[in-house]
């Protein structure tokens, strides 16, 4: 919720700068410029105390767009609105900066205005959709604006008054730089912004309105922990952390994305101490200077820590930077030094537990791993040429089959007609295989069982570069029977059909799909879903309502997104169970859900959902076509525009039997 905001912080903390009553332009507080001044006009001091802009910004601007933030999040702009509504009773109803409640009630409210408007969805006269939810907003949102005021408004400002009691007395005596032994770990965990933005940041700002900086800003934001763990990785490091670790530092430290070295902690946990450590002499430093910031830092760049420096506080802050820095860099470099440990530890699986934890693609992991990633697929473990190539997952049941079907296609156009691309379960393999295809997720379970293949890790089954990476490691260790220059179309759909069919293994384009696999009931054109969880939920539920499975197999769709993200690239997911919940398969059957705005999947933008239930492998082959109608942006812009389920049903029909 405060996230999104960041930039109306940012704006609300330089015209505090700028122009309060010890503002810049007012020479630090010593009377450079009259009280009657425009100056003071907009910082509301002097004459002009109850107005200005700073005033209004942190009472009613800042709450609001969080409430509307929250309320949005749970149920588009509708409940944006409600949650603005009910974020006004509360701001009415206290006399602080109401942050807290906001984040309480602008949730709140779109949450119960959607579970309201569920009750009579699809029942309103045609005609009278307008008036019946204009009113029902308008209702239910003053509802909650009174609910704010007299209950809710009352009860936040008692806790944040607790709260900030509790803090004052760990500044009274000495303790706050003991926060750093929650905070540093919690950063790692992603559960930075949580208690940066979602409790330091309310605090903090009810601080600097009474004091004019705040200290709670600089507890997580302070960038020298950071930058004393990279730069010992860059002087001690190994291999590919220590040759990341200085482009890391400058990314860190001037670009203000901390997350891009949590991977070095999660790497080598043990220099969690350092970080901790560094961070609290960073905090004590600020707490024996008295300095602090004027409104949140964001990103937690130095650029943007001195920008909101406090004009008397400009020593302490450099200091606590450079204290943490050093006491951060010693304690590591030490770590590092005296590791008796001889590998190096893995970055490349750090990212990925590091991007686990997020939940999503991490904007800069590519510049720790990127250069890896670069160099193509590594063969080490394994000698001579790839014939046999396994695309695993956990179930087997959809995303090795569609990944295998594209790969099978890259493989065949470039003339290699003597290397067979299967997919099977993880749980299935064994050490027969020549290269094992994974999410990377999943990759450390496959080298258990095949460890003596070459691996390789995809976050993107449908397009993902790594397939190119494979067929030029197979120019390389096998050799090129026919230049990719010279195949044919007809080359192409002869090499599309080779492949055993063995157990979930997706063979070739012969078969026409069956009927009933995806059955007009089982497609839905205009889903409702916002979340992704709400989109497996309604992929799911299509699947019971066809009879196809029992209401635990919903249940395990989930399961299986926790531990493994279904999304398959160019606006596809296709989320299925677990390979234990194929005892509530009935039969095997696809549902296709068509999203008018993309769903966000983890960071990704799906408009297509479809669930799967794989009871043998008859369902296979249309998955097959699937995976090459999302390859081709015609076929993709056909579906967008289908009308009824038997468009649907013929788009994929043609493209089966052109494949």
């Amino acid at each position: 919720m405060v996230m999104p905001n960041i930039g109306a912080f940012i704006a609300w903390g330089l015209i505090t700068a700028l122009f309060i009553e010890k503002g810049w332009l007012n020479s630090g507080g010593t009377g450079g410029l009259a009280a009657n001044s425009w100056v003071a006009q907009i910082g509301g001091w002097g004459d002009f105390k109850d107005g200005g802009i700073v005033g209004p910004m942190i009472t009613y601007l800042l709450p609001l767009l969080i409430g509307y933030t929250g309320g949005k999040n749970i149920y588009d702009v509708r409940g944006g609105v409600v949650g603005a509504i009910a974020t006004m009773g509360v701001i009415a109803g206290t006399d602080i900066p109401m942050f807290m409640g906001a984040m309480i009630m602008g949730p709140l409210g779109g949450w119960t205005m959607k579970k309201i408007d569920a009750i009579w969805d699809g029942k309103i006269r045609p005609g009278f959709e307008m008036l019946v939810n204009n009113f029902s907003a308008g209702i239910w949102g003053m509802i909650l604006a009174l609910a704010g005021f007299f209950a809710m408004g009352p009860v936040v400002e008692a806790f944040s008054k607790a709260a900030s009691q509790v803090v004052q007395f760990l500044v009274n005596h000495g303790l706050l730089p003991l926060t750093s032994i929650l905070i540093e770990p919690a950063k790692i965990l992603f559960l930075n912004n949580a208690i940066n933005h979602g409790i330091l940041t309310p605090l903090g700002t009810n601080e600097a309105v009474d004091k004019g900086k705040s200290i709670l800003f600089l507890l997580e934001a302070n960038p020298g922990p950071g930058l004393g763990l990279l730069l010992a990785f860059a002087i001690f490091g190994k291999g590919l952390a220590k040759g990341s670790a200085p482009g890391a530092a400058i990314i860190h430290f001037l670009g203000g994305i901390h997350e891009i070295y949590f991977p070095y902690v999660l790497m080598k946990p043990k220099l969690i101490a350092a970080v901790i450590l560094g961070g609290m002499s960073g905090v004590f430093t600020n707490v024996l200077f008295g300095s602090g910031l004027r409104a949140p830092a964001a990103p937690g760049s130095i650029i943007a820590v001195l920008l909101q420096t406090a004009n008397d506080s400009y020593v302490g802050v450099i200091l606590s930077v450079i204290v943490a820095t050093a006491v951060t860099f010693a304690v590591a470099s030490l770590l590092l030094k005296t590791d008796r440990a001889d590998d190096e530890g893995d970055l490349a699986a750090a990212t990925a537990q590091m991007e686990a934890n997020k939940g999503k693609k991490s904007s800069v992991a590519s510049s720790l791993t990127g250069a890896a990633a670069g160099a193509g697929v590594a063969t080490e473990g394994h000698s001579g040429s790839i014939h046999k190539i396994v695309f695993a997952c956990d179930a087997g049941m959809g995303s090795s089959a569609m990944g295998a079907s594209v790969l099978r296609r890259k493989v065949k156009a470039a003339g290699h007609d003597d290397v067979t691309v299967v997919n099977k379960a993880i749980s299935t393999l064994s050490d027969e295989w020549d290269l094992v295809v994974t999410h990377q997720d999943l990759t450390d379970r496959a080298r258990q069982r095949t460890g003596s293949a070459v691996h390789v890790s995809v976050d993107n089954f449908m397009n993902s570069p790594r397939y190119d990476e494979i067929v030029d490691l197979l120019g390389r260790t096998n050799g090129s029977e026919t230049p990719a220059a010279v195949v044919t179309p007809t080359t192409v759909a002869a090499g599309s059909t080779s492949g055993a069919r063995d157990g979930h293994t997706v063979t070739g384009h012969d078969d026409a799909p069956q009927g009933g696999v995806l059955h007009r009931d089982g497609i839905e054109l205009s889903g409702r879903a916002r979340t992704r969880d709400e989109a497996i939920e309604e992929a799911g539920r299509l699947l019971v309502v066809q009879g196809a499975v029992d209401d635990a197999y919903v249940a395990s769709m989930h399961e299986r997104e926790r531990s493994v993200s279904t999304y398959m690239g160019n606006l596809l997911a296709i989320p299925h169970g677990t390979n234990e919940a194929k005892s509530s398969i009935r039969r095997t059957a696809l549902s296709f859900v068509r999203y008018a705005d993309p769903v966000d999947w983890n960071g990704s933008e799906v408009k297509f959902a479809v669930g799967i239930a794989g009871a043998g492998d008859d369902h296979l082959t249309l998955l097959a076509s699937l995976a090459q109608v999302f390859l081709d942006e015609q076929q993709v812009a056909r579906l967008e525009a289908a009308t009824s389920p038997e468009e649907v049903q013929e788009i994929l029909s043609t493209v089966q039997a052109q494949a």
